[in-house]
């Protein structure tokens, strides 16, 4: 038993040393300046009972530095009960670039819930750039152009390109949201460098309008709660590729979930998603998070001081990680959140593995989903 423990936390820290080693090779990339003439885009923004967000996010949309006269909002009010649509209106109130609010009553298609909406707002879009963020997210002044970058020719095949976006808020367990989203993007990035497609993300988003149109649209997929994944699927099977930026000019900033319940009822939702990644992917996930299972093993076979260490010794190579992490995101990581970041993934596991095998349904906007 000794022996299996102990060539399973030889393979877990190899694996994570090669992550930070190729995670430091590729340095965050200054994006070159688009040549003229710039195009038209399209901003996608799905709401529903956002009231208390969405002036933050459209604020940060009117302060992007591309022309305001080459962009359109398109904000889909998913059959709000509050103030969301006449904040968003006051907020866009002299904007100089399009700006529309659509009500959002009919389905379209298999379509249901975030991803009916945007399929509404693409088929009202009226370019061929659809970036797609939602309204608890507040975009740099440089996304446009930045996330434009990858899609324009040559590199025309590029179908999807996913941005970068962080948790932020003052509280302790806003902090540890935000550390868990960086540290798990970067490994996803890691990942996505040496080519393997793994996910996308619908809250910081650019989809090529021939890409979306080749998938049939949103209505046109099965449905799911993790539409951003799906989508993604469809359009790499449709021949098109992908890109995974993790630079500041792309760093968007997600308001935090308030409550440990919220928190593990959009965790439960986002394992839907990775019920669907393919089987490498996913025994990759559970080799990776099996590490506690694995180190209670091992204090009971060898004590626990020698579990111990190893947790320690996890902590200063996983926060290397971090560290590397923040620093590519033009961020600073808090070292001293690490000692409860560990008690947060274990806390958020345990639950997240109960909440699974129970069968409890979750909570999505408002709508109940199994």
């Amino acid at each position: 038993m000794l022996a299996l423990l102990t060539g399973y936390f030889g393979l877990w820290f190899l694996v994570l040393i090669t992550c930070t080693v190729l995670f430091w090779r590729r340095r965050a990339a200054v994006p070159a300046p688009l040549a003229p003439p710039l195009p038209r885009v399209s901003i996608l923004i799905a709401a529903r009972n956002e009231e208390a967000a969405i002036g933050r996010c459209l604020r940060t949309v009117r302060a992007l530095n591309y022309p305001a006269h080459l962009i359109e909002v398109l904000l889909g009010d998913d059959a709000s009960t509050d103030q969301t649509a006449a904040v968003a209106a006051a907020t866009m109130q002299g904007y100089a670039g399009q700006f529309r609010c659509l009500p959002i009553t009919e389905s379209l298609g298999s379509a249901r819930g975030k991803a009916n909406v945007l399929a509404h707002l693409a088929r009202a879009a009226t370019t061929s750039f659809f970036l797609i963020t939602d309204a608890d997210i507040a975009v740099p002044a440089t996304w446009v152009e930045a996330m434009l970058g990858p899609v324009l020719p040559p590199a025309s095949r590029v179908g999807t390109v996913t941005g970068l976006t962080v948790v932020q808020g003052p509280r302790l367990f806003d902090q540890l949201q935000g550390l868990d989203w960086l540290l798990s993007l970067g490994l996803v990035q890691v990942v996505s460098d040496q080519g393997r497609p793994v996910t996308a993300m619908g809250n910081n988003m650019l989809v090529t309008r021939a890409a979306y149109e080749a998938t049939g649209g949103y209505e046109a997929l099965p449905f799911s709660v993790t539409e951003d994944f799906a989508l993604f699927q469809a359009v790499l099977a449709r021949g098109f590729t992908f890109r995974n930026l993790f630079e500041p000019a792309v760093l968007a900033f997600s308001l935090p979930i308030a409550t440990p319940a919220a928190l593990l009822h959009q965790r439960r939702r986002w394992l839907r998603g990775v019920e669907a990644l393919p089987a490498w992917l996913q025994g990759g996930l559970v080799f990776y998070g099996a590490f506690y299972l694995a180190l209670v093993g091992l204090a009971a076979v060898a004590g626990p001081l020698v579990g111990l260490g190893v947790l320690l010794a996890k902590m200063l190579v996983q926060g290397g990680l971090a560290h590397l992490c923040f620093r590519r995101a033009g961020l600073r990581l808090r070292w001293r959140l690490l000692p409860a970041f560990e008690l947060y993934t274990v806390a958020l596991t345990l639950s997240l593995v109960l909440f699974r095998l129970l069968g409890r349904r979750f909570d999505w906007k408002g709508r109940q989903y199994e």
